[in-house]
């Protein structure tokens, strides 16, 4: 049973807690066009997850979690057995963010569903909440996570930390206040908790072989935040200044350079759903509009790919610097290279998983295309970047043919969306490699009226 706090704790004025107290008065929040864009998210992550889940990494996963035998009432996804509510996290985040497949908030960088949708699920079975609490659950957790992303700028990136392992414990533990219907005390403990498991580096992106770490990053955030939050909930309590104060979050991951301002910054003006990515290609998201562009070249111009010289990829200089790797170990350096995507894009469909296996990575011919491929840094996309991921693209052919095209809204960005159903027609293609009992189109209609459901158990159990 939980125990009330035994004193309050003190609370310094500061940016983070009016973004605290705007986002638990979500707690009652019946904003529709808002809960539709959750449950869009919702819909993503969790065809993201089904997929993700049957991965070998997500496998492991699993296997480790029921080792533990613990108990509970949460879901692993695609699996029959329940367990703890801190393990179905780590599991689920782990499957979501399992093939580069999840969404991204563009400007804040950073990857919201992998994180916040597991903590929300899990903490939802777990007390027994409704359709409805799960969604206001996601839109804390998203606005948490894109003004905690942006407060603390590029800064913690290009010292080599992974932002969607740093902001997620914080911003997952937000979401599970508001799920779990927490009070003001109990989610700054929750917060300020969750600030002491931040993580997570990006030695993934560095070129010599991927692993399995960054799929792990967004589960071990999950597992984090809803751990710290069932502690807080028990009367567990830390630093409410743990976030914007001195030593805290944003002072230690980026010091002079944070801008804690922007935690309120005009609060309910803007929201990070209307923000939001969702991706097509599984591959990083500098790479989606090259992508997307090489495909579309191909599908107009029907080119022989024998014939071409070389191709041109004029990017953001981040993305030149951390994904001009042609030499390719493993699934994840595969999906992180701009020349081996702009090979498969040019040879294969880039929107199939199964191009990015270990087996087909060793292909001769794919290997000679991505040795062709030349990445610049382009002005114009740093002037728009990290907005816009914009992107141009050149391809030559030995006679002397250029063929180019260039965007700044790669598709499923919120400048270039994708409609109703091409997301939906994603999540069935997704769930239906999950060998599950029930069919995709069945999970996607108690999806669609999810809101009405009074206990998230009913859905959680076709995800088994």
């Amino acid at each position: 049973m939980s125990q009330p706090l035994q004193s309050k704790p003190k609370v310094t004025p500061g940016h983070a807690l009016p973004m605290v107290e705007f986002l638990l008065n979500l707690q009652t929040c019946n904003d529709l066009p808002l809960l539709q864009l959750a449950k869009g998210c919702l819909i993503d992550a969790l065809g993201c997850g089904l997929f993700g889940a049957q991965q070998p990494w997500g496998l492991i996963m699993r296997e480790e979690a029921l080792h533990d035998q613990s108990r509970g009432d949460c879901t692993v996804l695609g699996h029959g057995q329940t367990v703890s509510a801190s393990l179905a996290a780590l599991c689920n985040g782990t499957a979501i963010h399992g093939f580069e497949l999840d969404d991204l908030l563009s400007e804040a960088v950073i990857h919201p569903g992998a994180v916040i949708v597991p903590v929300v699920l899990a903490v939802a079975e777990a007390v027994n909440a409704s359709g409805t609490d799960v969604l206001r659950g996601i839109i804390a957790g998203y606005e948490a996570t894109a003004r905690i992303s942006l407060a603390l700028g590029m800064a913690p990136s290009l010292q080599g930390f992974h932002k969607t392992s740093v902001v997620g414990p914080v911003a997952g533990a937000m979401a599970a206040s508001v799920t779990m219907k927490l009070n003001l005390e109990q989610t700054l403990c929750a917060i300020g908790l969750a600030c002491s498991c931040s993580s997570g580096i990006k030695n993934f992106a560095a070129g010599s072989g991927g692993g399995m770490v960054k799929r792990m990053h967004a589960g071990h955030a999950a597992e984090s935040a809803v751990r710290m939050s069932m502690l807080a909930k028990r009367g567990f309590t830390a630093p409410s200044t743990a976030l914007d104060g001195h030593f805290g979050l944003l002072d230690v991951y980026s010091a002079q350079h944070a801008r804690p301002e922007l935690l309120d910054h005009k609060l309910g003006h803007q929201w990070a759903l209307q923000d939001v990515w969702v991706k097509v290609y599984p591959v990083c998201g500098w790479i989606q509009g090259v992508a997307q562009l090489l495909t579309e070249m191909r599908a107009r111009l029907n080119f022989d790919v024998a014939q071409i010289a070389k191709v041109v990829v004029a990017t953001s200089s981040f993305a030149k610097q951390n994904n001009s790797n042609p030499l390719v170990s493993d699934t994840m350096e595969a999906q992180y290279s701009i020349p081996y995507c702009v090979a498969v894009s040019l040879t294969a469909d880039p929107c199939n998983p199964a191009e990015f296996d270990t087996a087909r990575l060793k292909d001769p011919a794919r290997l000679a295309l991505a040795q062709k491929v030349e990445v610049l840094a382009d002005p114009d996309a740093d002037k728009v970047y990290p907005k816009q991921f914009a992107c141009k693209v050149s391809v030559h052919l030995n006679s002397g043919e250029v063929h180019q095209a260039q965007t700044n809204d790669p598709l499923g960005t919120s400048g270039n969306p994708l409609n109703e159903t091409q997301k939906m027609n994603k999540f069935i293609q997704l769930a239906n490699c999950s060998g599950l009992q029930t069919s995709a189109a069945h999970m996607a209609k108690s999806l669609e009226n999810l809101s009405s459901l009074d206990s998230i158990r009913d859905l959680m159990r076709l995800c088994r």
